[in-house]
């Protein structure tokens, strides 16, 4: 039996984790790789193995990082089940076929530029039927519940704690009367974050660890910290006049800014101001996090007891526009305002309009609360820099642009390190994936220093036996 690193190896993006056993093919997650443009498109499209010889997929949460190259396995020929926790197999759904949207726009978009210019056309990487199809091969699965996705393979999932369904998961492989347990960690979430509940460690029976290590060179703030530095924010740029502008994930960040937003408006801790959620997908996915309240922690199921409405995510002050009229008319207000919208790392999207029409006005605030991948405006701005394109034409960054870490829905390097050497004493082996070098670099040293010199951080396409 093998494990062959064809995703988020040695950056963070792109997970695919491929398990050959018993002559079958396991593939962990199936994501979209994100950096520069030409590169992504190309990596994503062409698969380093035949689709078409895939047995099985398990799929640990929908960020599309993680889920969003399943149309595009399955347009290539793909056509076995992909196994999920219920609410992931609903995030997924929804947010493959906004991609497949993006897809074809994005595709549309640039063959308007190649036919001026003679060049032949693009296809999408795929479309919206594509993640239609796909979407008819999710087979949900309960946490805690045995599964067996290929012969001699045995599954369970556990609480990542990451974003809404998301799941770690242990595979009882068994090859030739010989037995190893495996563990996927998927994304790992933190400890006392809202809405969610906590991460589950692994057991200490386990023989080999797949974990990510995104911020392995990091601490977080307290998840209380960053609410009151969102909280700052808010109030300094709504006393200066100013708008603040958030490009937020649809999944999870938006419905935790939404969240603590309606907590300080409840409290008396910001000004009274509209709040926008300006994105279809968030709006889609805010609407499937109050379908799967199993999925939250017990200070959230309070908060909604307490609450008049009755809702975390629903208050007076709180818009959530659906159409580009809509839209296009926040950006007509003269009076402060919270605008959150998609995309995370501000690449495509609503956001590009509302930063276009907001970026040069000092009093207006640009908040980053998580990672932006290399490449990416979002990285751009949180370097610094101070001038950008959007929609190919030039702007100063003349708001400001604040950063808060502590909204992460990552495990820091304290939690990394506990979770990794929970198995210490019966692991042989700790691979280290989604994340760069200089965070695989500080785990690894950590993990050393505590006695373990089985961690390793696989290249693109290492191939290891287990």
């Amino acid at each position: 039996m093998k494990i062959t690193f064809h995703g988020a190896a040695q950056t963070v993006t792109g997970s695919r984790h491929l398990i050959s056993l018993n002559k079958q093919k396991l593939l962990l997650d199936c994501g979209l790789y994100q950096g520069r443009r030409k590169q992504t498109y190309e990596r994503n499209l062409n698969f380093p193995f035949n689709p078409k010889k895939i047995d099985s997929v398990i799929l640990s949460h929908a960020h599309i990082d993680h889920s969003g190259n399943l149309p595009n396995l399955v347009r290539q020929g793909y056509e076995g089940p992909i196994d999920a926790t219920q609410a992931t197999i609903h995030l997924t759904d929804i947010m493959t076929r906004d991609s497949g949207h993006i897809q074809e726009a994005d595709a549309e978009f640039v063959n308007k530029k190649r036919k001026r210019r003679g060049e032949p056309p693009v296809e999408p990487l795929y479309t919206i039927a594509d993640a239609e199809r796909a979407a008819q091969f999710l087979t949900p699965k309960s946490y805690d519940e045995l599964f067996e996705p290929i012969p001699g393979a045995r599954a369970i999932f556990l609480e990542a704690g990451h974003i809404l369904g998301s799941a770690g998961m242990i595979l009882d492989l068994e090859e030739n009367h010989r037995t190893v347990r495996l563990m996927f960690s998927g994304d790992i979430g933190r400890f006392d974050l809202p809405i969610l509940r906590d991460p589950v460690l692994p057991p200490e029976d386990i023989d080999y660890l797949i974990m990510e290590c995104t911020y392995g060179s990091r601490s977080h703030n307290p998840p209380s910290q960053a609410y009151d530095a969102l909280q700052d924010v808010v109030t300094r740029t709504v006393n200066r006049g100013g708008k603040i502008i958030i490009p937020s994930f649809a999944v999870g960040r938006t419905q935790t800014l939404v969240y603590y937003l309606h907590r300080m408006i409840n409290n008396g801790d910001i000004p009274r101001v509209p709040i926008f959620v300006d994105s279809p997908l968030a709006i889609n996915v805010t609407d499937i996090t109050r379908a799967h309240p199993e999925c939250y922690d017990k200070k959230i199921l309070k908060f909604i007891r307490e609450n008049t409405n009755g809702s975390a995510f629903g208050f007076d002050l709180l818009s959530y526009t659906r159409s580009v009229e809509e839209s296009k008319a926040i950006n007509t207000l003269d009076e402060p305002a919270v605008i959150i919208s998609a995309s995370g790392m501000a690449e495509v999207g609503r956001i590009l309009h509302h930063l276009r029409n907001n970026i040069e006005d000092p009093k207006n605030t640009v908040l980053v609360t998580s990672w932006m991948a290399p490449h990416t405006l979002g990285r751009r701005l949180v370097e610094g820099v101070k001038k950008i394109k959007i929609f190919g034409e030039p702007h100063s960054v003349r708001a400001e642009v604040a950063t808060i870490n502590g909204l992460s829905a990552h495990a820091g390097r304290e939690l990394l390190l506990e979770y990794a050497l929970k198995a210490k004493d019966n692991l042989k082996g700790i691979f280290l994936v989604h994340g760069e070098q200089e965070s695989a670099d500080a785990l690894m040293e950590s993990i050393k220093a505590k006695g373990f010199d089985k961690a390793h951080y696989p290249e693109l396409g290492t191939e290891v036996e287990i």
